[in-house]
């Protein structure tokens, strides 16, 4: 059944959720990958970038069709619960919340620590703490004033975490040295599926950056042009920035894993360059908080909403403002609370599974609804009938195998417990109801 959005405002449109899915997808990843993915590949790098691009922009086209099939808030937790009812709601949205919070806690803390880094009279103070605070309840209280407040902070921020990248590659192109680029022997498929595994990371947002469906403008159009848009531009972006720093730097680009960007910007434009890169990446990271806290909310408003979560707060809307501010707050308040407490490395290995599995819901969810849901007009459709989900399925299966057996362990255990936790909800809810 199709839920109501009537209490939110449809405000954002192709240019706004093309900024939102792009500031969400380049955050402080890039600034730290290419190294890595040099070490694994050498000048090879490039075909890793253009496979996993290609993969990825497969998956976010069953996205693209889900999202013009199934345009409420919520993104893939809605496509999901749609095709395949509240189990498979519950256990999505409870891996979408907690990849995000989990995310969220590890980009805002090496956002303080690189202020750290470059101030180190900050460490040993309360400044951590203090700029924690400022940062998560800042961008709650933004979001909560408005969506339209929201997203332009989002268009701000996707603007200048651009521009120092592409003054990198205007200026980096020219001073390329081709031979750093010749490809003497072709990497095996074991190498290219760790390259691919973490390139994942590296294109993993779109999900997050499409959870406002409920707010698009005509989102049958809006979602795919924009899914498409975002994706083709990101792609863009990596693969011209590992061309210019492995083109740079040559074999000595994997040796700075801490800031290849910045090293090879301090090259071609001198101190003023790894200035440039190094603020980039602070407003990189914090315009990917903007985001997060922008879109995640909304998870928590959905589950709500759609009574798959029994807290009927977290779906109540904002008289003035129009916004799902309970649900904010109570996300606000947990990814606080776990960045300032908490200690996330296996979490955060369990969340980014999560997210996979995420990806494999929705790749179903299209099959799904186009058994049991009549097409529309103006819905979109991806051409060449299902082999495109059927191909997103087999490569998220391809990730899926690169991951270690203790990450497939936690996240089998992760799902158990979920399940029991759904029975245990569905029974006090059937008990309630017979009251």
């Amino acid at each position: 059944m199709e839920k109501n959005n009537e209490h939110l405002k449809r405000e954002v449109g192709v240019l706004g959720l093309s900024a939102n899915i792009i500031n969400i997808i380049i955050g402080s990843g890039i600034f730290v990958l290419p190294a890595t993915i040099a070490a694994l590949m050498g000048p090879a790098s490039i075909i890793a970038y253009l496979f996993c691009g290609l993969l990825m922009a497969l998956v976010m086209l069953c996205f693209a069709e889900a999202g013009s099939k199934v345009n409420n808030t919520g993104g893939p937790y809605t496509y999901i619960e749609t095709a395949f009812g509240d189990y498979a709601g519950f256990i999505a949205g409870c891996f979408a919340v907690s990849s995000n919070l989990f995310a969220d806690a590890a980009v805002s803390n090496a956002l303080v620590n690189i202020i750290m880094a470059a101030y180190p009279v900050l460490e040993g103070t309360w400044f951590r703490l203090i700029f924690l605070t400022v940062l998560f309840w800042g961008l709650a209280f933004i979001n909560v004033i408005g969506l339209k407040q929201g997203i332009g902070l989002v268009k701000l921020n996707t603007v200048l975490k651009l521009l120092p990248l592409s003054i990198l590659i205007i200026f980096g192109l020219p001073n390329i040295n081709f031979s750093n680029l010749a490809i003497e022997t072709l990497t095996d498929l074991d190498t290219l599926g760790q390259a691919s595994l973490i390139l994942f990371f590296a294109f993993q947002g779109c999900e997050t950056g499409i959870i406002v469906g409920g707010e698009v403008l005509n989102p049958k159009r809006t979602i795919p042009k924009a899914v498409l848009v975002s994706i083709s531009t990101v792609l863009v972006v990596y693969v011209l920035l590992q061309t210019v720093g492995q083109g740079i730097l040559g074999d000595t680009f994997q040796n700075y894993e801490r800031a290849p960007l910045a090293e090879t910007a301090k090259v071609v434009l001198g101190s003023f360059g790894f200035l440039l890169l190094t603020v980039g990446a602070v407003i990189s990271m914090f315009g990917n908080m903007t985001g997060s806290i922008l879109n995640s909310p909304r998870i928590f408003y959905a589950l709500s909403r759609d009574n798959v979560f029994p807290i009927k707060g977290l779906s109540k809307i904002h008289k003035t403002y129009a916004t799902p501010y309970i649900a904010i707050l109570i996300y606000v308040s947990i990814g606080y609370t776990l960045t300032v407490f908490g200690s996330f490395k296996q979490a955060v290995i369990i969340a980014t599974s999560s997210m996979l599995l995420l990806y494999l819901g929705v790749a179903l969810s299209v099959i799904k609804l186009r058994q049991t849901r009549k097409p529309q007009t103006e819905e979109f459709k991806i051409p060449g009938g299902l082999t495109v989900p059927i191909l997103s399925i087999l490569i998220i299966f391809y990730f899926l195998s690169n991951l270690a057996s203790n990450e497939i362990i936690g996240t089998i255990a992760v799902i158990i417990f979920l399940s029991i936790l759904y029975v245990i909800i569905k029974y006090f809810k059937n008990k309630k109801s017979r009251h």
